[in-house]
């Protein structure tokens, strides 16, 4: 039998993480909605107003309601640490079952070193994301807003 085991971030940590890269990618100033970003990303608007709503609660973004509103990062992109975010939105870092709160399903698990070995893997992970802000992520915010169809003026 081949197990499989492997880090994977939620859709939702993902939409978060693809709302702050449009949001530093507007031009200064230019506030966005959430049309826009569901369009340019193709994803449900739906699962995105939950992901605005969460970042928002969280203070990464700046939500103004009625006309002239919108979406607008509430940091610099310089202040917006990756790993910090991963952290912050994700969920479910339970990357087998023996990492839960409750009791484990695993007759191994008090003696396996593998538990050990992947609580590891996931402290490298979000190590890695560690050293990475929203600004190191989108150095070209032109190319961005070609790619996403963000308007520069």
């Amino acid at each position: 039998m081949n197990w499989v085991i492997y880090m994977r971030m939620t859709n939702y940590t993902d939409y978060a993480l693809r709302v702050l890269i449009y949001l530093a990618a507007k031009p200064k100033g230019k506030r966005s909605n959430i049309n826009e970003i569901a369009t340019a990303y193709r994803i449900s608007k739906h699962h995105l107003s939950k992901v605005i709503h969460e970042l928002g609660m969280l203070g990464y973004i700046d939500t103004i309601r009625g006309r002239g509103g919108g979406i607008q990062l509430a940091l610099s992109p310089d202040d917006i640490n990756i790993g910090t975010v991963v952290r912050n939105i994700e969920d479910d870092f339970q990357l087998v079952a023996c990492f839960s709160n409750g009791p484990s399903p695993c007759v191994i698990t008090p003696v396996c070193g593998l538990r050990h070995a992947l609580s590891h893997a996931l402290s490298a992970y979000l190590s890695v994301l560690d050293d990475y802000t929203l600004a190191d992520i989108v150095q070209k915010p032109l190319e961005y807003q070609r790619l996403l169809g963000i308007k520069s003026s």
